[in-house]
């Protein structure tokens, strides 16, 4: 399998941050980790393993990269309003280096769109969601397994325009703009937890926004104990993508 490691320093976010790749070819898929995680965790949790055999036939290719939650939405020390800007920096940062990046080793310049899917779980799974939705013109799918989406609690009260715009049960149901509707309608769009899992109700409460907007896409709910854990994930990341 092809593994390599990348390391630099991002002007957006003013520190070096660090990325994974895996394998030569196929569908991108830019991976999360999950709340406060690293760039290795994918790895080192067995999901790369889980998925060696599409990524050594080319069918997907697999970025992993490193989080910022720690200086954004768990950062505590400041105030809400520089946890929510960091987080806006942290989404500048994935689009304007990662994203390159990915177009400049993996598809087809002359394919339009080009393909790219956001994954994640847990917290990781808000993150994959988020970005997707308000960029669907780039992310063309997301899978989220046990996504939390419920953020409000780490703003302690603090609410802004920024904030409404990162929380999709938000801004989702006041959204009209057909620019939106029309790259939804072209896009895959998986949502999968467990009957015991503790997001299962932002997931299915996504859900029925989701239905509401008439945007397609497809919830899992699986009857599986300790569901919002690696093991499970293993599986699930197996069946969807």
């Amino acid at each position: 399998m092809v593994r390599e490691y990348h390391k630099g320093y991002s002007s957006r976010l003013g520190r070096e941050m660090e990325l994974l790749i895996f394998g030569h070819a196929g569908l991108p898929v830019l991976v999360f980790p999950t709340s406060c995680g690293r760039f290795f965790d994918f790895e080192d949790r067995g999901m790369i393993a889980a998925l060696a055999g599409k990524i050594d036939a080319g069918q997907v290719q697999v970025y992993c990269v490193d989080s910022v939650d720690m200086e954004s939405w768990y950062n505590r020390r400041v105030a809400p309003r520089r946890r929510i800007a960091r987080h806006m920096q942290y989404e500048d940062y994935l689009l304007s280096e990662v994203v390159p990046l990915v177009r400049l080793k993996n598809g087809d310049p002359g394919l339009v769109p080009q393909r790219l899917v956001s994954l994640g779980c847990s917290f990781g799974g808000y993150h994959a969601v988020n970005i997707a939705l308000r960029h669907p013109d780039v992310f063309t799918g997301f899978l989220s397994m046990s996504g939390a989406f419920d953020l409000k609690n780490f703003l302690q009260g603090y609410y802004d325009r920024d904030c409404y715009f990162n929380l999709p049960a938000d801004y989702l149901p006041n959204l009209g703009d057909p620019w939106f509707f029309d790259r939804y309608r072209r896009n895959a769009y998986v949502l999968a937890t467990g009957w015991d899992d503790q997001c299962l109700g932002q997931n299915q409460n996504l859900d029925r926004i989701l239905s509401s907007k008439g945007i397609l896409h497809k919830l899992f709910v699986w009857d599986s104990y300790n569901s919002h854990d690696w093991p499970t994930w293993e599986r699930m990341v197996r069946e969807y993508l």
